[in-house]
């Protein structure tokens, strides 16, 4: 595999290219031979013609509008991935459909917009599954052509694992960014439901709809939080968290090679000096993964009624199936449903305050990614957090026998994505450096 000479991690390659220490030009030449030979078979971005003559048109009109590089924003000319559910002024947007696309034209995603405005060039857009469900595209795992990238922001996390683009962004009903960061081996970050605005964004399930996005670390997930969560106020960790697992029916659906390694991880880390306390958690998951799915469903079909009523020949058959189901879900459930969002949440805090807990342990998915690309993984390891609309984070744990990446998951308190990302530095650093592939 060829590497690009120039840093991917985003704060080092975002710098270097500010100042100019970085030429802009010199590093999309070296990016378009690296991405003409990793691309072709990841297929993390959907087809352009001309995209990197007109990356190389667009550098030339940033470096003609900002000559100084005192005055160059912080993104000046980083290449950027984005979900193609997010509209983005000059490009299509398909939303992995045969669905025709003047149905979705709209106003440019917010997130689109700040991160243009913070000086960033669009890669390109990336696949998603149909509407950012389950039916996959297909992209396949940067570490093994034969297994899934995840779902549903399966372009994005697989764009950032090939080193196409060290930012990309993506968005989290259910398990969208935090499983498929696991399977690919990178950070994928969802802050607390609502902080990053979902308008220029085609819904899924507007009721858990996040959000978020894809980088190598966590110095540059913080970043492009700086840059896309509302109101962001870098918060620096003055001690090491508290780490709290979640024991009972919620972890035993991890696989048993997953759910081994979770526990190996957490000796590791209390080995290196975290405390870590075990609390029982959520007893009645199993009927909450139901209910949660069945949310979602409903407000799919409801998203879906007029497109559906007019094209339900041009669905792919995996979400022809889940509107129909959702059809059938009554209102009385999904109403039960919404309004157990921030019950739920205050269950988890209480649990935080009782046993001193600032963030939550668990593993990314349930395993390594599967093998084959007609499933794209289940996002059942994810769906508590999302539900309660808490700030989440996957980093990359390490690799299993066959090589594939294994994720850990860090859940923060409402609205504290500041100290989720402050606190998951020692973390990471702590995990790093035993890595074993």
């Amino acid at each position: 595999m060829m590497m690009t000479t120039f840093p991917q991690t985003l704060p080092v390659l975002a710098d270097g290219l500010r100042s100019g220490q970085i030429d802009l030009l010199d590093y999309l030449a070296q990016l378009e031979a690296h991405f003409a030979q990793r691309e072709p078979d990841v297929l993390a971005f959907l087809p352009e013609n001309g995209r990197f003559p007109r990356l190389r048109q667009q550098a030339r009109q940033l470096l003609t509008q900002f000559p100084d590089p005192a005055q160059r924003p912080p993104l000046f000319g980083v290449p950027i991935g984005v979900k193609d559910i997010f509209h983005t002024d000059g490009f299509v947007t398909r939303a992995g459909s045969e669905l025709p696309p003047h149905l979705f034209r709209g106003e440019e995603a917010a997130s689109v917009r700040r991160l243009k405005q913070a000086g960033a060039l669009i890669l390109g857009k990336t696949v998603t599954t149909e509407f950012a469900f389950f039916a996959p595209g297909p992209t396949r795992n940067p570490h093994n052509l034969a297994h899934t990238p995840g779902g549903s922001s399966s372009g994005s996390a697989a764009a950032v694992g090939a080193m196409l683009c060290p930012l990309a962004l993506g968005t989290q009903t259910i398990g969208s960014i935090n499983r498929p960061a696991a399977y690919c081996g990178v950070v994928g970050f969802k802050p607390s439901y609502g902080r990053i605005h979902t308008t220029g964004v085609i819904a899924l399930a507007p009721s858990l709809d996040h959000v978020g996005f894809f980088t190598n670390d966590v110095a540059g997930a913080e970043l492009a939080a700086s840059l896309l969560v509302d109101q962001w106020q870098r918060t620096p960790a003055e001690r090491r968290p508290v780490l709290g697992i979640p024991e009972g029916p919620y972890l035993a659906n991890a696989t048993p090679e997953g759910l081994a390694h979770f526990r190996q991880t957490c000796v590791r880390l209390e080995e290196a000096g975290f405390t870590i306390k075990q609390a029982a958690a959520m007893p009645d998951f199993d009927y909450l993964n139901d209910n949660v799915v069945a949310l979602v469903q409903a407000e799919l079909a409801q998203v879906h009624a007029d497109w559906f009523s007019q094209y339900a020949d041009l669905y792919q058959p995996k979400t022809t199936e889940l509107i129909r189901l959702g059809q059938q879900v009554e209102d009385v459930l999904v109403e039960r449903v919404r309004n157990g969002r921030i019950p739920f949440r205050n269950i988890l805090a209480q649990l935080m305050d009782q046993h001193g807990i600032d963030l939550w342990l668990s593993p990314s998915a349930q395993g390594a990614a599967p093998c084959g690309l007609a499933s794209t993984g289940s996002p059942v390891m994810n769906l508590p957090w999302t539900y309660a609309g808490l700030p989440t984070l996957t980093l990359l744990a390490g690799f299993n026998e066959a090589g594939l990446p294994l994720g850990l998951q860090l859940a923060g308190r409402w609205f504290e994505d500041e100290m989720l990302l402050a606190w998951a530095e020692p973390v990471e650093s702590t995990i790093s450096l035993s890595h074993q592939v």
